[in-house]
């Protein structure tokens, strides 16, 4: 395998990988497995120059190369085109479908304030402004400077061809705190962005067409047995109905 790993990333491999084997030695042993494999992963792409996962992907980065990541996913919603692009324009209502952002808070100035779910129970904040937008058709922002999580964003809302309703088509660009180095060993742990987006825009699509979003693992374990009760109550009375020949067997 040849070098593919550029200098800046190899830094930063060096300092997550130490990092990340430190807690590995401090957290409950549920956790150690996963942290120690990550540290050694890091280091050994910091030592070596070399990344098994970029080798697979045929990804290759020069010194200079920039470790900003660009995601683009797409999806067709069975709503109007207005009503889509105004629930994406309240940011709040991005956390209700966005599995990693916390809370989103609207400034009366037009900037909005951000907070995300970091690794180990953290939290990352910073502050975003919307920099062009066309009512029904799109919105494009990015963070401030000093942001802890370098961003920028665009989503474009557009009649979708077979007239189904309307396609949002969104287009990401972050920098990961520790560069692509923090990338590479999500990609290992099954937590591609990619991935991160395509399951969001299911949700969202879910959240419009049917109200709700399509898992119950948000759900808490008590409202979980207040809905079986009451299926099972329901039960219940559709069968004293049928008994009492109110309703049709079946």
């Amino acid at each position: 395998m040849k070098m593919n790993v550029s200098n800046s990333e190899r830094w930063a491999s060096l300092v997550g990988g130490g990092l990340a084997l430190f807690f590995a030695l401090t957290r409950p042993s549920a956790t150690k497995l996963p942290l120690a494999a990550g540290g050694g992963y890091l280091l050994y792409r910091g030592l070596s120059g070399k990344d098994p996962v970029y080798e697979m992907l045929n990804i290759r980065r020069a010194p200079g190369d920039s470790n900003h990541l660009f995601v683009r996913r797409a999806v067709t919603i069975n709503r109007p085109r207005a009503e889509v692009f105004a629930f994406w324009r309240n940011f709040e209502n991005l956390p209700r479908f966005m599995e990693h952002l916390q809370a989103v808070q609207v400034r009366s100035d037009g900037r909005s304030h951000w907070v995300t779910r970091a690794p180990l129970g953290q939290t990352v904040e910073w502050d975003a402004e919307i920099v062009d937008e066309r009512e029904n058709e799109w919105i494009e922002w990015r963070s401030l400077p000093g942001a802890a999580i370098e961003n920028a964003g665009r989503v474009e809302f557009r009649d979708a061809l077979d007239g189904s309703g309307t396609e949002v088509d969104v287009r990401l660009e972050y920098q990961p705190p520790l560069g692509s180095a923090s990338v590479a060993v999500a990609r290992l742990f099954g937590e591609q962005p990619w991935q991160q987006v395509r399951d969001d825009l299911r949700r969202f699509k879910q959240i419009m067409e049917a109200g709700e979003t399509p898992t119950i693992f948000a759900q808490s374990s008590g409202r979980l047995k207040e809905v079986a009760a009451q299926r099972a109550e329901l039960r219940g009375e559709q069968r004293e109905a049928q008994a009492a020949g109110a309703l049709p067997p079946g």
